[in-house]
């Protein structure tokens, strides 16, 4: 007999250790020796090995204490029974040695491990459960190993009994028949999971995820989640199905961290000392402050309530920074991410080793087939290991999968709020480099690519290993041969880096694109209503277009370089299998390659494939998220408002105080304010008073931080409160807009509502308080959102109250209320330090100070008495206009009743004054001008009638009009009553909050609905129409023949290997013949999938073309009363999120999905042709495929669709937060802003996580279908092996092993298609709502020179806004004659804006008609009608880009006609001093023009027209008295002989009217000339009266 291989374990064992003969037998079986010591030591040592770590992981991560269970008590005796059990067998051996008997060191040694580790098993199994661990990975990977050695010394013990005939060992085999059930008992028991830890999360949170609950076996198969996914296959899910998402992906959780890594980014930048120290909380910096996170009761100074359950951060401004530098984004991501990185890279390694033990397994196989005499068992056994390999492959792949998902997930999270948050601190000259659209796709196409990256990013190490492994196993195969095909991989490389470098510029140009089209939607939305009254629809559809064109230029060049690339991909395995095979054959004519040589080669290449074609991919992916970081790091690199412009932390001394400040917008900037000095006493309420651009919206500006400040010093002690000029309102209730984050107090609410008159408004909202307003406060009128504004500011009870100009969009009677009960020196507010910068000269007397501004600098500034003793300019003028002697009489606050005055018989306003540049003179204009205004705005009673489409509030206010016969809105012989003081109210009176109405149905913005159930076939058909039908059918062929040619040249190569050689060498010819076949079949599947490729490219494009255009001219030809309902957010999300889908996403599905399905087929085809019998289980095996795609798809598809719709809420809450920063920064909220963004990211995660797990779901279980695959493909190779050749088997389970892979991308694509194809569903939703009329009717337009005369007739005309809502206008019958000039008049709800919308058509008629010189409107284009009237709106609206664009945007006047409108609408002046002239850009809505300025250049639009007819609908209600007056003397000029109706807000303004219709609930109350209504006494009247226009 041979000498021993391992005497020294021989020795140890007193008996043979290994035994190859005894192995290979018939019924082979292991050494006892081999039993004793490597099964025995095998678990023993995996827990030893994995102690130290696992024990200070449980040390550090404490969930809470577990209570004792049964289950925990039956774990723990059966491993006390184990100690037990193995100590017998030690105790026996020291009882043998001490009676002399011989004993082998391995029975003292092997049951001597086994109880320590038994008893180390027993410590870990009550340590797990002190630390709240529910089930143990460790543990239950222990008792495996212990089982799967145990079964092996199973079965050899009954074996050699049934040799031997008896038991030699009767005590061992006793005590290990003990030994294996309960270590089977254990492996059983560890399966399952322990109850939840005392005071864990899972306990308190209503729905907690499973995940955190269940056993280390439910983790790895995902078997947790099989709950969710049969319910998602009995019904659509809901929202309410879902889980609340794990404490660890939690906002609350990820930020801290890496706002923590950021902060040390931004102090390398800085390097300047830290300001001020905390103690207590956690501290650490944000991009704009230290953020001190605490306990949910706050350390800030407000105590402001946040969103229930969030910890407050107090926020305290850090350092500015001196050195621009942009802090690394990437290395603080890398920091915060690093342990999942490499927790996910260990999985990958264990992953990527496991890969090449199959291509030894199936060269084992092959082997085994072409030697017949080898046992039939070792066969079997190398198909179960086979199957073995594969599941433990699918199980470490798919938690690395689910890994990077979950780090991608945490990324998106994070860099949502660095955007976030960044948006909040951004100085407004930096905001203008980053448009709104810009932020939104860094939060959502950026951080989309971030977390497509984290997927591919362990390629970037993994793709090399394999690559270097394969060609170490090649070179084993096939010799030096493999450096022919390294040698081409090596020529690939720089051709793929050229088409990556390549893609890398064409994506940062699409980028730009996206970029500039998105912005350009947001301001058509935002200015959609503009657009419709101008007809400019068609304008910025082409502008839109244009952008979109390019965009696609763009695309289009990159899927045909993707194309390109896909050629080299395809081929570049090929090309490597070719040139090796072939030098391999030519170099040596003995080499021969045989059936082993040729599939084991050919696996590796097969693994060899992936590596190869995921490089460009990880390339692109790479270059994509390089060029989003870059975004990023600029985006997080702005400039920040310095917190040191303004004093915050000043004790004692005045609340406001200024000394030689000076500011500017910009660092660059000319300063705006110059050498401000003044300081505001405790409680006095100041007026700052100055002409259009003087600086006293800077002023305060400068006051709340928001202003650069160039020199001086500014302090500001208290809290702050701020009511901009124009109101920024919510996507909330009104409470809640008013609340804004604090508490409710029901008394102090109630009397906040009194105080700023909002009470009468209640009663008219159809759900009270708790009526939700729309975005941007489209269903309040400009009054109201002005008074909730206020209402906002009084209720946040701050210490200083900067209010600018509220009272200039409310009525006079509402003004005097407003000034009396709330900022006046009896108001609310009394004893709180107010600015107040206003035109109401009649409430300067009661001021305590008045400040005078003039071009930025302060002219005067003291007590009225002061000033009207000091100044004579000042005294004189108030003498003059102010008139406030009869003030005390005048109980309805009518000041200056005996003046009558008009504004063009002011003898202080003379036409041309060469005393212009004087000081004084300029001031006595400003305030001459200020007292007219006061005149005409503070008598006009007619309430400020809603621009913005106030649907709701119209219609409920017309209800209370018919409804309320006392009360505020009520009448009293035409006059309005003055609204009441508050009367004397009980405490519980008082207390009472307004009741809630039934608003059922009243909603404004409806919730975004998700579709449910399979995605519509009519959605595959429209997207397959708009690729073109024929070109599908085309891309299905080129991809089928690319699969035949792949089969082929693998069933020639099958045939190649069994070829038999003749004398040792191959047949040349033959031989050439094979090689030459083999690479012509190789190029012709290239040329395949290059022309599939780019026919599908083609299709994409033409499809996002056709969609998109289909979309945008649905969406522009929609109603207003869409755009009321429908948030910015969600449409924008369409246009944006969707279109990038349908761009780049679906095109790239489609192709995967149809290599895979046709691979699949190929997969199956091979298999079944090499052998038959396996097509008796493609049958059930295909079933059980097609139940699990099934059951997964129903949950995915729905999942996705939840997330898509949970995602437009993040975006419509930014793009709100941006509009409103400078108040969400006054009232000191940034934190609560930012935790509802954290709540609405999470909200969105919630959807996310299940949609991520249900993809490793059902990989796994696809994945085990395959793996029944291939173990079949083996079990049939090995039965049938008498009758196949080597080649066959090769050729089988080559494929065999691939069909894991392809089939779980198969279903992924599947799914992917059916969840991404929801986009075009998305999209297709939007081409299809409801549109308007017809903007062109072809057969019936209007003559050329329509309307001639400009004669309108109104006949029995009514009108509602929307279907189901009550009656605007009620039966109106009039006729307007041409070249009339006509006012209307009435108040809030009688239905000015009413009428205005229904001659332009934006609301249509329900009754009765309208007729333009005999020409009935509704039956001609909107277009027609809409381009050939004219109307000057309220709100100015300017579109970004040039001055000539927002004027002439069709280019089809010249210039000259520009600059003669320019002229006359008095901007010529002002455009010449410009650089660019016409060529100026303007900025996003406008914001480089002051108001005035945008209200002429409005003028010049309407004077550019010049149409018959011109509507004025309260165009000079914001402006100031300079720009009222030169509009109104340009259009007595410029419009002498058209039509002019004119919604009066200030009654002068239309007494020159011809006549004046004066509106009551929707009907005619009055129409006659002015001078004959005065006569008559009648409403008019009352108003002229009050407005001091009659006696």
């Amino acid at each position: 007999m041979a000498a021993s291989q391992y005497p020294g374990l021989d020795r140890f064992c007193g008996s043979t250790f290994w035994d190859y003969p005894l192995l290979d037998s018939v019924d082979p079986d292991l050494t006892p020796c081999f039993q004793k010591t490597v099964l025995v030591w095998i678990p023993c040592f995996f827990l030893w090995a994995v102690t130290p770590l696992y024990y200070m992981y449980l040390h550090r991560h404490d969930r809470g204490y577990i209570q004792m269970s049964k289950m925990n008590k039956a774990k723990t005796a059966l491993a006390a029974l184990l100690v037990l059990v193995t100590l017998l067998d030690l105790f026996r051996s020291l009882w043998e040695y001490t009676n002399g008997i011989k004993v082998p060191a391995v029975n003292f040694v092997s049951p001597l491990l086994l109880a320590m580790s038994m008893g180390l098993a027993a410590f870990f199994i009550q340590y797990e459960r002190l630390k709240g661990r529910q089930s143990s990975g460790v543990l239950f990977l222990f008792w495996l190993l212990a089982t799967l050695c145990a079964i092996v010394t199973f079965r050899s013990n009954i074996r050699v009994a049934l040799l031997q005939g008896g038991v030699s060992d009767t005590f061992r085999f006793v005590t290990f028949y003990l030994y294996f059930p309960l270590v089977l008992a254990e492996l059983i028991l560890s399966a399952f999971s322990e109850r939840a830890p005392l005071f864990s999360e899972a306990n308190r949170d209503p729905k907690p995820c499973p995940e955190m609950l269940c056993s280390f076996l439910s983790k790895i198969t995902f078997w947790w989640f099989n709950p969710l996914v049969i319910l998602g296959y009995k019904r659509a899910l809901e929202r309410a199905d879902l889980w609340s998402l794990n404490h660890v992906d939690k906002s609350d959780h990820v930020v801290p961290v890496f706002e923590k890594e950021w902060q040390k980014e931004r102090q390398k930048c800085h390097r300047s000392p830290k300001q001020g120290s905390t103690t207590g909380p956690e501290t650490f910096e944000s991009q704009d402050a230290k953020v001190l996170y605490s306990n949910p009761q706050g350390v800030g100074k407000d105590k402001s309530e946040l969103i229930a359950g969030k910890g407050e951060v107090a926020i305290v401004e850090g350092p500015d920074s001196s050195k621009k530098c942009n802090p690394s984004l990437f290395k603080a991501l890398v920091r915060c991410f690093y342990h999942l990185f490499l927790v996910s890279a260990l999985y990958k390694l264990a992953q990527d080793i496991l890969l090449f033990v199959s291509p030894q397994l199936l060269k084992l196989l092959i082997s085994f087939t072409k030697n017949k005499d080898i046992f039939a068992w070792k066969g079997y056994l190398y198909a179960v290991l086979l199957l073995l390999v594969a599941i433990i492959q699918s199980l470490v792949l798919h938690q690395y999968f689910h890994g990077c998902f979950v780090m991608g997930m945490r990324l998106r999270t994070v860099i949502i709020s660095a955007v976030y948050k960044k948006s909040l601190v951004v100085t407004n000259e930096a905001r203008k480099t980053s448009t709104v659209g810009e932020i939104v796709n860094l939060m959502s196409v950026d951080a989309q690519r971030f977390m497509d990256l984290c997927t591919y990013l362990h390629m970037i190490w993994s793709a090399p290993f394999q690559i270097a492994v394969s060609l170490y196993f090649l070179w084993q195969t096939l010799g030096p041969s493999i450096l022919a095909g390294l040698g081409v991989m090596v020529l690939l490389i720089p051709i793929n880096a050229v088409m990556a470098n390549k893609t890398k510029q064409l994506q940062v140009k699409q980028m730009k694109q996206k970029d500039a089209r998105i912005k350009l939607m947001n301001e058509v939305l935002n200015g959609i209503k503009v657009l419709k009254l101008y007809a400019w629809e068609l304008s910025f559809k082409e502008k839109i277009e244009k952008i979109r064109s390019k965009e696609l230029q763009i695309l289009r060049n990159t899927a045909f370089l993707n194309a390109g690339a896909s050629f080299t991909w395809v081929c570049a395995p090929f090309l490597v299998s070719l040139t090796t095979f072939a030098v391999y054959v030519l170099v040596d004519e003995r080499n021969i390659l045989d059936a082993e040589k040729a599939f084991v080669a050919l696996s590796l290449f097969n693994i060899l494939r992936f590596p190869l074609n995921m490089l460009p991919n990880l390339i692109t992916s790479m270059v994509q998220a390089r060029v989003s970081l870059q975004r990023l790091e600029n985006f997080l690199g702005h400039d920040e408002l310095d917190p040191n412009n303004v004093d915050r932390h000043v004790l004692r001394g005045p609340p406001i105080a200024m000394e030689d400040a000076t500011f500017s917008w910009g660092k660059t900037e000319d300063p705006i304010l110059k050498d401000i000095n003044f300081a505001v006493p405790d409680g006095s309420l100041v007026a700052v008073v100055g002409q259009v651009g003087a600086g006293k919206s800077s002023l305060l500006s400068a006051l709340l931080g928001e202003m650069e400040k160039q020199q001086g010093y500014v302090a500001v002690r208290g809290s702050t409160a701020y009511v901009p000029q124009q109101a920024w309102i919510q996507n909330a209730t009104l409470r809640d807009n008013i609340l804004f984050g604090k508490h409710l107090n029901n008394c102090q609410y109630k009397e906040v509502l009194e105080a700023c008159a909002l009470g009468p408004d209640l009663e008219m909202l159809p759900g009270g308080d708790l009526t939700e307003i729309g975005e941007k406060g489209i269903n309040l009128s400009g009054g109201q959102k002005q008074r909730v504004s206020l209402a906002r500011a009084v209720y946040s009870d701050s210490s200083v109250y900067y209010l600018d100009d509220p009272l200039s969009a409310v009525d006079s009677h509402v003004g005097k209320h407003i000034f009396d009960h709330v900022i006046g020196p009896n108001g609310i507010l009394k004893g709180k330090t107010r600015l107040l910068v206003t035109h109401g000269i009649s409430f300067l007397p009661q001021c305590d100070q008045i400040m005078v501004l003039v071009d930025g600098r302060i002219w005067l500034l003291g007590t009225y008495t002061e000033l009207m003793e000091q100044n004579e300019a000042f005294a004189d003028f108030i003498r003059n206009y102010g008139n406030f002697e009869d003030e005390e009489e005048n109980e309805e606050g009518d000041p200056t009743e005996d003046i009558g005055v008009l504004v063009d018989d002011d003898p202080s306003l003379p036409a041309q004054n060469v005393e212009e540049d004087n000081p004084i003179t300029q001031a006595r204009r400003l305030l001459a001008r200020q007292m007219s205004r006061d005149m005409s705005r503070v008598r006009t009673t007619s309430m400020r009638s809603d621009m913005s489409s106030d649907k709701g509030s119209q219609r409920s206010l017309h209800r209370s009009h018919e409804g309320s016969p006392d009360g505020v809105s009520g009448k009293l012989d035409g006059i309005a009553k003055p609204i009441p003081l508050k009367r004397v109210l009980s405490h519980e009176q008082k207390c009472q909050l307004p009741q809630k109405k039934d608003d059922k149905g009243d909603k404004l913005i409806q919730k975004e609905v998700a579709e449910t159930g399979r995605v519509k076939t009519s959605v595959f058909v429209e997207y397959l129409k708009s690729v073109g039908i024929t070109l599908s059918v085309v891309i299905c062929l080129l991809y089928c023949a690319q699969n035949a040619a792949s089969i082929y040249s693998n069933i020639w190569l099958s045939e190649w290997s069994n070829d038999q050689p003749i004398n040792g060498t191959q047949d040349a010819g033959l031989r050439d013949l094979r090689l030459g076949v083999y690479g012509a079949l190789g190029i012709a599947q290239g040329v395949c999938v290059v022309l599939a490729s780019f026919c599908s490219a083609y299709g994409g494009i033409r499809s996002s073309l056709h969609l998109h255009n289909k979309s945008l001219q649905n969406m522009l030809h929609s109603p207003m009363h869409f755009f009321d309902v429908t948030p910015m957010g969600r449409i924008i999300n369409r246009f944006s999120q969707d279109v990038n889908i349908v761009d780049t996403v679906i095109p790239m599905i489609l192709r995967m999905w149809l290599s895979c399905l046709f691979w699949v087929l190929s997969t199956l085809f091979v298999i079944s042709f090499s052998t038959p019998l396996f097509l008796a289980i493609i049958v059930p095996l295909a079933l059980l495929y097609y139940f699990v795609q099934r059951f997964y798809v129903a949950t995915s598809r729905q999942l996705k669709r939840i997330e898509s719709i949970s995602r437009s809420p993040i975006y419509s809450h930014f793009g709100e937060t941006v509009q409103g920063t400078s108040t969400i920064r006054a009232y000191d909220r940034e934190q609560q802003f930012f935790f509802q963004n954290q709540a609405k990211v999470d909200e969105n995660q919630v959807a996310y996580y299940p949609m991520i797990v249900s993809n490793r779901w059902l990989a796994l279980r696809l994945e085990f279908v395959g793996n029944c695959i291939v173990l079949f493909a083996a079990l049939f190779a090995v039965i049938g092996r008498e009758t196949l050749s080597p080649g066959i088997v090769g050729l089988s389970i080559t494929y065999a092993l691939q069909i894991t892979q392809t089939l779980n991308w198969m279903v992924r694509m599947t799914s992917e298609l059916e969840t991404n194809i929801v986009a075009v569903e998305r999209i297709k939703e939007y081409a299809e709502t409801e549109t308007e009329a017809d903007w062109v009717v072809d057969d019936n337009r209007p003559p050329d020179n329509w309307p001639s005369e400009g004669k309108v007739n109104f006949n029995s005309y009514q009108t509602r806004y929307r279907e189901g809502l009550d009656l605007v206008i009620k039966g109106i019958d009039v006729t307007i004659k041409g070249g009339e000039k006509i006012g209307i008049v009435g108040r809030t709800g009688a239905g000015k804006s009413s009428l205005t919308l229904a001659i332009f058509r934006i609301i249509e008629a329900a009754g009765g008609d309208i007729e333009i010189d005999g020409v009935n409107i509704s039956k001609i284009g909107l277009h027609d009608l809409r381009g050939r009237i004219t109307i000057i709106p309220q709100d100015p609206v300017l579109f970004s880009g040039t001055l000539r664009m927002n004027l002439d945007p069709f280019d089809s006047r010249t210039d000259q006609d520009i600059w003669v409108a320019l002229e006359l609408s008095h901007l010529k002046d002002f455009v010449m001093g410009l650089g660019a002239q016409l060529e100026h850009e303007v900025s996003e809505g406008g914001e480089n023009l002051s108001v005035g300025q945008r209200q002429l250049v409005c003028l010049a639009r309407a004077l550019l027209r010049k149409s018959k007819i011109l509507v004025l609908d309260e165009a000079t209600a914001a402006v100031d008295l300079e720009t009222d007056d030169l509009i109104q003397s340009t259009i007595r000029t410029q419009f002498a002989d058209c039509t002019v109706l004119t919604i009066a807000h200030r009654l002068n303004t239309i007494m020159d009217s011809t006549r004046v219709l004066v509106l009551d609930a929707g009907r005619i109350a009055e129409f006659d000339a002015p001078q004959d209504l005065i006569a008559s006494r009648g409403i008019f009247y009352g108003m002229a009266k009050d407005a001091g226009l009659a006696s």
